[in-house]
């Protein structure tokens, strides 16, 4: 055999055998012997099956290897989100002052509560009703009437600036600072979508700056006899922005009477356009679109320090009601407890009221 064969062939082997391997397989060539070549060759297949053998087990290994890390990655990763779920979330106002504990029948989760009918002003339900707490968003339907009250040309566009950023809780929106939009339109995002940079810009345009329209808040509360209720800023995001369950149902009962702050708040979803974008919002308060619901009014709210609180006027088993629920604990059991109350009024359309108050309260 010449030289150069031999070399093409011990090449081709380098890439798949053994050293060990490669050298025997040149003596079988090398050798007179057809004896030895076959005893070579068989030692060689055999070597050669081997090594395939073990290269497989070495693979396997490493396979399960990786696998098991895998495995052990998610387990940590889900066992950290357990750790994070479990922090205990900041307590309310309301949880700090013990109105949790107050129990009714109706077994409420929010701590705060008042149905009452609208034209009679008489009340149904009643739970911790003078119980002063912070309101969230609540606080845009004052900020609403104040707007509306105004009679400010709606068609005239506002420009969202960095001063309408929330840095009291770092919250989100997608109107960024730049977007231009009219004070229609941000009036129907903040009282439809709870859009905290809408009605920071509405009260910072309004004539004298947001000093004078905070200051028209608090006024306009003073004039309809809302004692407990004080405001600071337009978006409910600060814990300053305070009120009683009495004073936002003669709220609600207020605004109630102007057309723009009912078709506004009870809107199901509306679209802006923002530059070449369609942003499309909906409605905070899932009961507006549920047709076993006639709500005329209607605003929700949240933050830590508050609880989950809702305000609404509506229609059950024929009476106008007004309905507050403050300090609810849990995402969704503020509808809840509008659903535990007109199912427990359409029971009861003549039930005596129910009033429920905190020790000491």
């Amino acid at each position: 055999m010449s030289y150069r064969l031999i070399r093409q062939v011990s090449s081709v082997l380098n890439k798949t055998l053994q050293s060990a391997a490669i050298c025997t397989f040149l003596v079988v060539v090398l050798s007179p012997s057809a004896q030895a070549a076959e005893r070579v060759r068989v030692t060689f297949k055999k070597e050669a099956s081997s090594s395939a053998a073990a290269k497989r087990r070495s693979v396997a290994k490493s396979v399960t290897f990786a696998r098991n890390a895998r495995k052990a990655d998610l387990v940590a990763r889900r066992h950290s989100v357990v750790r994070l779920a479990a922090v205990p979330a900041k307590p309310s106002f309301g949880q700090l002052a013990g109105l949790h504990s107050t129990a009714d029948e109706l077994d409420l989760k929010s701590s705060v509560a008042l149905v009452m009918d609208q034209d009679t002003r008489e009340v149904l339900f009643s739970k911790n009703d003078t119980a002063v707490l912070p309101i969230a968003s609540i606080t845009k339907l004052m900020s609403g009437v104040i707007i509306s009250e105004a009679k400010l040309p709606s068609a005239e566009v506002i420009t969202i600036t960095q001063d309408d950023v929330d840095t009291e809780k770092g919250s989100r929106s997608r109107l960024k600072v730049g977007t231009a939009l009219t004070r229609g339109e941000l009036l129907h995002l903040a009282l439809m979508s709870s859009e905290n940079r809408a009605a920071h810009a509405l009260g910072r345009t309004y004539p004298g700056g947001l000093t004078a329209f905070v200051g028209m808040m608090n006024a306009k509360a003073r004039t309809l006899g809302m004692r407990d209720t004080s405001y600071v800023e337009p978006t409910g995001l600060s814990s300053r922005n305070q009120s009683s369950a009495k004073d936002l149902a003669t709220l609600v009962t207020f605004a109630y009477n102007d057309p723009q702050l009912r078709a506004l708040s009870t809107s199901h979803g509306y679209q802006v356009e923002v530059g070449s974008r369609t942003l499309q919002y909906n409605n905070t308060n899932r009961l507006v679109k549920n047709p076993e619901w006639d709500i005329g009014l209607q605003k929700t709210g949240y933050i830590s320090e508050a609880g989950q609180c809702l305000v609404m006027q509506a229609k059950i088993a024929g009476r106008k009601l007004i309905m507050v629920f403050l300090d609810s604990a849990g995402k969704l059991s503020r509808i809840g407890d509008a659903e535990r109350v007109r199912r427990w009024v359409e029971a009861h359309p003549h039930a005596e009221p129910t009033l429920v108050r905190h020790l000491g309260g």
